[in-house]
């Protein structure tokens, strides 16, 4: 469960749009997770909608949610890519929306920042599976799809606890070997996060 003490420990705010954007590129895990926009809540500024939608029958522009544009990819690598070609172009104004489990959402932030944008034109709305991204501190591995609060390294094998305190620059939360000073003495493996 997350923890308010830590400082860390990311928190998120509902979706909203931005009124005084130029532009609004809204960006989702899958597409079910897009909101869903009625035409009076519509600013004047224009809305892209992209989402993953693993189907390859209906990838590339759609016209959804009020005839909304809306960009369908394979997968969130696709996706991504097409971000930061997107982004390398833009101009100032933009507002980018993600939403989706953490470790998208960051992954998106991470390529934000990587762009040039500021924390304040970049949004971020956790939905979702709160399974983690845990980075291995030993060998420095990530391990995906973590829900228990002791994890296997995918990388060294390590028993590794999973911490509260997240990397922004990572896209993670911390993994440190539980059992470093007494091999194989490990706590009860609880699921944490669902």
């Amino acid at each position: 469960m997350p923890s308010p003490t830590i400082p860390s420990r990311p928190t998120y705010k509902p979706f909203e749009l931005v009124p005084v954007a130029r532009a609004h590129l809204i960006i989702a895990e899958h597409l079910e997770a897009l909101p869903n926009l009625s035409p009076p809540a519509w600013p004047d500024a224009p809305i892209e909608f992209w989402a993953i939608v693993p189907d390859s029958r209906s990838l590339g522009l759609q016209r959804v949610n009020h005839g909304i544009p809306t960009y369908h990819y394979r997968a969130a690598p696709h996706l991504l890519d097409h971000l930061a070609y997107r982004l390398e172009r833009e101009f100032v104004g933009l507002h980018l929306y993600a939403i989706g489990r953490e470790s998208f959402i960051w992954d998106v932030a991470g390529l934000a920042r990587g762009k040039g944008m500021d924390r304040d034109e970049y949004h971020l709305t956790q939905q979702g599976s709160e399974r983690r991204r845990v980075y291995c501190v030993h060998c420095r591995t990530f391990t995906e799809n973590v829900s228990t609060n002791i994890a296997v390294c995918s990388g060294c094998g390590a028993q590794l606890q999973v911490r509260d305190h997240f990397s922004q620059r990572l896209a993670a939360f911390m993994g440190v070997q539980v059992d470093a000073e007494l091999p194989g003495a490990l706590p009860p493996i609880e699921e944490a996060y669902p």
